[in-house]
């Protein structure tokens, strides 16, 4: 495969800060309702990620020479209108699985170094967050 255009690129980068923000709010969101504690603090350690991952997802777009988005993904409307803790964790984590799917067909595609490390990274971030919660999604998880 060759490497992606800068316009391509751009496309791509504004999508995943899009659902990032859009992650990052839902993530919040979930942190505030009545939950057993593991859930409440997964949720924090994902909204600080997701928030991460926009800074870094911004400042590559600048460098770019471009704006970055500033829309917020559809799902977190979607998301939010699913009111049981763990059916909306399940559905975070459907989300963060499709960030990790786009990341996977991203990079090999990313010349540029610095770039390439971050996005990386935070599949990297991605795929343990997923990991953290399908153990809280495990039925065997006591308080699920």
């Amino acid at each position: 495969m060759g490497y992606i255009g800068r316009d391509e690129l751009l496309n791509e980068l504004n999508a995943l800060l899009e659902a990032e923000r859009a992650g990052a709010k839902v993530a919040l969101a979930s942190s505030l309702i009545s939950a057993p504690p593991a859930y409440t603090e997964l949720m924090l350690v994902v909204r600080d990620d997701e928030a991460r991952w926009c800074a870094m997802l911004a400042e590559q777009i600048r460098k770019l020479e471009a704006t970055p988005s500033r829309r917020t993904g559809a799902f977190r409307e979607k998301a939010l209108a699913v009111s049981e803790p763990y059916d909306r964790l399940a559905l975070l984590n459907r989300g963060q699985a499709w960030v990790i799917r786009k990341l996977e067909k991203l990079l090999p595609r990313v010349r540029d170094e610095h770039l390439h490390r971050a996005l990386k990274e935070m599949l990297e971030s991605h795929q343990d967050n997923v990991r953290k919660a399908a153990g809280l999604l495990d039925p065997e998880h006591p308080g699920h």
